[in-house]
């Protein structure tokens, strides 16, 4: 598996082929299920995202963007986000991406890695951000309407580096 980064527009039909079902699922994101695709790259694509992919076998099945998590006195803290395509799920993917994204955070200087929203119900990212050294530091109650399970809490996630 290789993880490069996004370098063409030719990337735009694989991004889309991963980000398109997480969005339509609408259960770990805080996007509208109805976004489409020119607004879900220009989104994934926002000029702040240092992005990602990750190809196993030639394809495309996952991506992450790095950015700061904020400006001025913020900005030695990352932010990062995460997506497999659904047919790729259990093969490591996320934690290959996890790993290479904190060695990336160190390489461009970053002090720690803050996730500003972790869906409560979302149990695997949040064990594998956990084997990752992410510890949950603050809890939103009911913050996220899940479409199956209602209101449920919304976690921020943060590591140093």
């Amino acid at each position: 598996m290789q993880i490069r980064p996004v370098s063409t527009p030719a990337d735009d039909n694989a991004l889309w082929s991963i980000l398109e079902p997480m969005i339509r699922d609408g259960s770990t994101y805080l996007l509208s299920p109805d976004l489409d695709r020119k607004g879900a790259l220009a989104y994934w694509l926002r000029p702040e995202h240092e992005v990602f992919v990750i190809v196993a076998d030639g394809e495309v099945v996952g991506t992450y963007y790095l950015r700061a998590n904020a400006q001025g006195g913020g900005s030695h803290v990352a932010n990062c986000g995460f997506v497999v395509h659904p047919a790729a799920t259990g093969r490591g993917l996320a934690r290959q991406m996890g790993n290479h994204a904190l060695a990336r955070a160190r390489e461009r200087g970053f002090k720690a890695l803050q996730y500003n929203f972790v869906v409560a119900t979302n149990v695997a990212a949040i064990a594998l951000w956990r084997s990752l050294g992410m510890e949950t530091v603050g809890r939103l109650p009911r913050a996220f309407l899940h479409p199956t399970a209602g209101y449920v809490d919304g976690l921020i996630m943060y590591r140093t580096l």
